[in-house]
């Protein structure tokens, strides 16, 4: 073997790097969720009169979905007005005002307008004049991916305020047809939020892992509005402006998503399903979520199942569940916390939380 100068630097530096006297590392700096907070409408529609509403036996949508009720907005409410709201109560948690933001990330599939963004509606109403904004449209699953997005931008930035606000939100009531029952019996409107900072020591959020299968964007959508059908006369009889969702392919692909992500998040930290503190989902069914839960290798107790009171806020599910656990069960710090989400798209996410102090 031929050794080069450049051989010989790196086995001194190798030299000098095993024999250097031993210091302290410095304590590791990460990102962690600092505060939540929700908003729900104050208007609640009890399962049971809804499916008067549409023929059915009074508990034909609790006794399929596990769905008790859920919350619609105001004539006067909009996405923003109910992302603003749950985006006080995260700062205020976090113990923070607008005045301490960086950034603001929005997932929602029913925008207050098509353009511009309703995290800039959320911006002007909240009053955080430094704050960048824009939305992450991924459905269900656009908390998770705004999470990325915040701790990408967070972890990058230069001089900007080290604190980012995301929320999900939906006011999935005025893009609902009240006779399709796929759709009506479980959809809501609510808002959730988390604020996001840094932490040291051995806490926060680990790797958020995205995907995404573009070949089955139409399980659910809401085909009209967009460039490829315009709002028009007859997109309009045709109710094209409402949810359409292939219940059953949905319902498939909830099934096979949850275990996988449970296990892929497993797997990766190193760790088995039954050392996770607590497992928050999407729950568009909360009924279906939970049944999955042995097939996933988990028990009942570490699902936090919060959709039976809201039904499917979409974007706002997943965060609304954490902060339901947050305020009802409590998490200990050095707690795992595994967050999973799918949607429509189709769109999947996960990532392992390692809870931090208060």
């Amino acid at each position: 073997m031929t050794w080069r100068p450049a051989d010989r630097r790196r086995t001194a530096r190798t030299t000098a790097r095993r024999t250097a006297p031993h210091r302290a590392p410095h304590p590791r700096t990460g990102w962690a969720i600092t505060g939540t907070g929700s908003y729900l409408p104050s208007r609640r529609v009890p399962s049971s009169d809804l499916a008067r509403s549409m023929g059915l036996d009074p508990g034909w949508i609790e006794d399929r979905t596990g769905i008790r009720g859920r919350h619609v907005a105001a004539e006067e409410e909009a996405a923003s007005d109910l992302a603003a709201a749950a985006g006080r109560r995260a700062l205020e948690r976090a113990g923070l005002t607008p005045a301490d933001l960086g950034l603001i990330v929005l997932g929602t599939s029913t925008p207050d307008e098509l353009g511009p963004a309703t995290a800039c509606r959320v911006q002007a109403l909240l009053g955080a004049a430094g704050a960048a904004a824009f939305d992450v449209a991924a459905a269900c699953t656009g908390f998770l991916f705004g999470l990325q997005a915040a701790v990408g931008w967070l972890a990058t930035q230069r001089g900007a305020a080290p604190y980012a606000l995301v929320i999900g939100v939906e006011v999935y009531s005025r893009f609902l047809d009240p006779g399709d029952r796929a759709t009506a019996a479980l959809f809501g409107d609510g808002a959730a939020a988390a604020v996001v900072g840094p932490v040291t020591g051995p806490y926060g959020i680990g790797p958020v892992t995205l995907g995404s299968d573009g070949t089955r964007a139409g399980d659910v959508l809401i085909p009209a509005g967009g460039s490829r059908a315009p709002a028009g006369p007859g997109t309009l009889s045709a109710l094209g402006h409402t949810i359409h969702m292939d219940a059953r392919a949905v319902r498939d692909f909830i099934a096979r998503i949850f275990p996988r992500l449970v296990a892929d998040a497993s797997d990766a930290a190193g760790i088995k399903p039954a050392d996770l503190a607590l497992v928050v989902p999407h729950q568009p069914n909360p009924r279906l979520v939970a049944s999955l839960a042995a097939e996933a290798g988990l028990e009942p107790a570490q699902l936090a199942i919060a959709g039976r009171d809201v039904g499917n806020i979409g974007a706002a599910s997943l965060p609304y569940a954490l902060d339901t656990a947050v305020r009802t069960r409590g998490i200990r710090p050095g707690e795992l916390v595994l967050l999973a989400g799918f949607g429509a798209g189709l769109t999947w996410a996960h990532t392992l939380i390692t809870w931090p102090p208060p």
